[in-house]
């Protein structure tokens, strides 16, 4: 009798659990997350030149939209797959010259003849995730780990000088590169998350010459960015 009483017991628990987890699956088998995204950075140079130093604000902004691809049940692991637009400045002492056949690159050894001194990139981007969160289908409120990579196409890339007297220069730089990638961290609670894109290549084409030796420069960008839905 006992154990026909203890096997009673265990097959009325199994059959609570069962639909509570059915139920959850019920629940839980529309939401997505994070399917919208905005974004403030700072804009860093990486192993560029030791003449170049950098100077001003080096701002970006980033959006778009992700679609979240959940891997298991529970719908805290998931893939996303987006497509973005993302503004960037470098300000730096680096100059770009236009020249007719093509362009030219120097330092500006005194800071007090130029306002601001910038290049500037348009990007449509791709971003690539692998993510995971503690989320729940009643609760937005979560701890979330996004890793992946982040691929970009430049639409319009600019150089601008502005000097202290005179006129400023500007137009479109065919040296940036076109294809960019890199890879992104994000990490936080809630609203607020940490940013992180690390470029792989350089921000340049190669050949580019500065004193007639090529060189690299690779952007490291950390700020905030803000998710929604």
């Amino acid at each position: 009798m006992r154990f026909l009483s203890a096997l009673s017991f265990l097959f009325l628990v199994c059959t609570v659990q069962a639909q509570i987890i059915q139920d959850s699956v019920e629940v839980d088998d529309k939401y997505l997350e994070d399917q919208f995204y905005l974004g403030l950075t700072y804009n860093f140079l990486l192993d560029k030149p030791d003449p170049v130093n950098q100077s001003n604000l080096s701002y970006g902004l980033q959006g778009g939209l992700i679609k979240d691809l959940p891997l298991n049940l529970r719908r805290n692991v998931a893939l996303g797959i987006g497509l973005g637009y993302g503004y960037y400045s470098y300000y730096s002492n680096l100059l770009s010259t236009e020249l007719d056949e093509g362009f030219e690159y120097s330092i500006l050894e005194d800071e007090d003849v130029f306002k601001r001194n910038k290049i500037e990139t348009h990007m449509l981007e791709m971003p690539l995730q692998f993510r995971w969160r503690n989320s729940t289908a009643e609760s937005h409120k979560f701890w979330r780990i996004y890793a992946g990579v982040k691929l970009g196409y430049l639409v319009g890339g600019r150089s601008k000088y502005v000097p202290r007297e005179g006129p400023k220069e500007t137009f479109y730089n065919g040296d940036i590169r076109k294809f960019q990638y890199g890879l992104t961290f994000n990490f936080g609670y809630n609203t607020f998350n940490l940013h992180a894109y690390y470029g792989l290549n350089n921000l340049f084409n190669d050949g580019v010459l500065l004193n007639g030796s090529p060189f690299t420069i690779r952007p490291l960008r950390l700020g905030l960015i803000f998710y929604i839905l």
